[in-house]
C-alpha cells in the first residue's frame, strides 16, 4: 500500500471526517470545527499521516471558488450592482477600522512596523466561507442581509486584492502602480466578455441542448472555472471570476438547476480546505504567540461586530440586522492566512509575525463558528430551532 498517494490521504481525510463529524454532532459541535481539529490531528504537525498539503490546500481552494460560482447563480446583476453602491462606505471605513485596530495591538507587543501593518491588513477581512456557509441559502438569496454580506464580501475581495498585489510587488520589485492599475482595469473587461460569451455561446447551447442534463453540468463546471482561472490570469482573484460566471448565468432558466446539483461537489472541496486550515497550523509553536494572538482574536470578535452595527445603522439598516451581519463575519479570512504565506514567502514579515496572523485566524474562525452556530439560525444549527437550510 502507498501511504503517500492521494487516495490514502482521501481515505485519511474522509474517513476521519466521517469520524470526527458524528462525534461532533453527538457532543453538539459545529462541523466546520470537526474538519479543523482533524487536520490538526492527522496533519504534519499531529501524527504526520498526511503531508502533502499543497495539494490539498489547491483542491479545497476549488470549493470556496464553487461557492462563489452558486452564490452568483442566485444574483441578479442589478439586483448586484445596488447592493455593492450600498455596502461601500461600509467596507472602506470598517477595513480602515480593523487595520489600525490590528496594527496597534501588534505594534504594542513589540512588532516592527512593517510587521503591524501588514498584521493589520489581514485582519481587515471576514471569511467567505464561515459567512455565507453558515447563511441559510434562503435568507443568502432573498433577505436583503444576504445581499448586504455579499456586497461586503466582494469588496473585501477587491481590498485582499490590492493587499496581495503589494506585497507581490514588493517581493518582485516591481512596479506596484502599474500592475495594479492593469488588474483594476481588467474587472469591468472580464464582466463585459463574460455577458458577450454568455448571450452568443451559453445560452444558444443551454437552450439547445437543456434536456441532456450530464452536458449542462459539464459546461457549467467549466464555464466556473475558465472565468477562476481568466480573472486569476488578468491578476484578479479565481473568486471574483467565479462570482462574475455564476452571476452572468444567473438569468438562465436553468439556473437553479445547476446551484442544486453543484452543492455536494462544492461540500467535497471544502471539507478538503477546512481540514488544510488545521493542518497548516504548527501547534507546537503556538507559545510563542498565544498572547497576542488571544488579545488579537479578542480584539477582532469584540470590535468587528460593533463596528458593523454602527456602520449599518449609518446607512439606514435596522439595529438586529447589523448585529446579525457583524456576528456572522466577525473573524479572520482565509484571505488572512494567504496575505501571511505571501509576505513570509517575500521575507516580508519574520515568523513570530506570520505566526499570529494563522493563529488569529484559526481562533477567530473558530470561537465565530461556535457564536453564529448556537445564536443564529444556520443550515448546521445544533438547535432544532435554528436549523434553517
Amino acid at each position: 500500500m502507498d501511504f503517500s498517494s492521494i487516495t490514502f490521504s482521501f481515505f485519511l481525510i474522509f474517513t476521519g471526517a466521517a469520524v470526527f463529524a458524528s462525534l461532533a454532532l453527538y457532543t453538539r459541535q459545529p462541523l466546520i470545527i470537526a474538519y479543523i481539529a482533524l487536520g490538526a490531528c492527522i496533519g504534519p504537525y499531529g501524527l504526520s499521516l498526511v503531508t502533502d498539503l499543497d495539494l490539498l490546500t489547491d483542491i479545497g481552494h476549488v470549493g470556496i471558488i464553487f461557492l462563489l460560482f452558486l452564490l452568483g447563480l442566485d444574483m441578479q446583476p442589478q439586483a448586484l450592482w445596488v447592493t455593492l453602491r450600498k455596502s461601500v462606505v461600509v467596507a472602506v471605513f470598517s477595513s480602515c477600522i480593523f487595520l489600525l485596530g490590528g496594527c496597534a495591538v501588534a505594534y504594542l507587543f513589540g512588532y516592527s512596523i512593517i510587521d503591524s501593518l501588514v498584521i493589520g491588513a489581514a485582519m481587515m477581512f471576514s471569511s467567505t466561507i464561515i459567512g455565507i456557509k453558515l447563511l441559510p441559502t434562503t435568507v443568502l438569496h432573498h433577505r436583503h442581509i444576504g445581499e448586504l454580506m455579499i456586497g461586503l464580501l466582494l469588496l473585501q475581495d477587491l481590498l485582499a486584492i490590492i493587499v496581495l498585489m503589494v506585497l507581490l510587488s514588493a517581493n518582485s520589485g516591481d512596479s506596484m502602480g502599474a500592475t495594479l492599475t492593469v488588474s483594476l482595469l481588467s474587472l469591468p473587461l472580464l464582466a463585459g466578455a463574460a455577458l458577450l460569451i454568455v448571450r452568443f455561446v451559453l445560452l444558444p447551447l443551454i437552450t439547445r441542448f437543456d434536456s441532456f442534463h450530464e452536458y449542462i453540468f459539464l459546461l457549467a463546471i467549466g464555464w466556473c472555472l475558465g472565468m477562476a482561472e481568466a480573472a486569476s490570469a488578468l491578476g484578479l482573484s479565481a473568486e471574483i471570476g467565479a462570482f462574475i460566471a455564476g452571476v452572468t448565468i444567473a438569468t438562465s432558466p436553468i439556473s437553479q438547476y445547476i446551484a442544486i446539483n453543484l452543492k455536494p461537489l462544492r461540500d467535497f472541496f471544502l471539507i478538503l480546505f477546512f481540514f488544510s486550515v488545521g493542518a497548516q497550523f504548527n501547534l507546537t509553536l503556538l507559545y510563542q504567540v498565544l498572547a497576542p494572538a488571544l488579545l488579537l482574536s479578542a480584539l477582532v470578535l469584540c470590535l468587528k461586530p460593533v463596528v458593523y452595527r454602527y456602520l449599518l445603522k449609518g446607512v439606514s439598516e435596522e439595529r438586529s440586522m447589523g448585529w446579525d451581519l457583524g456576528f456572522r463575519l466577525g473573524q479572520a479570512s482565509e484571505f488572512s492566512l494567504l496575505i501571511a504565506y505571501v509576505a513570509i514567502g517575500g521575507a516580508l514579515i519574520s515568523e513570530q509575525a506570520s505566526l499570529l496572523i494563522q493563529a488569529t485566524t484559526i481562533i477567530t474562525l473558530l470561537v465565530s463558528s461556535y457564536i453564529v452556530v448556537l445564536n443564529y439560525p444556520t443550515p448546521i444549527a445544533i438547535s432544532d430551532h435554528l436549523r434553517r437550510d
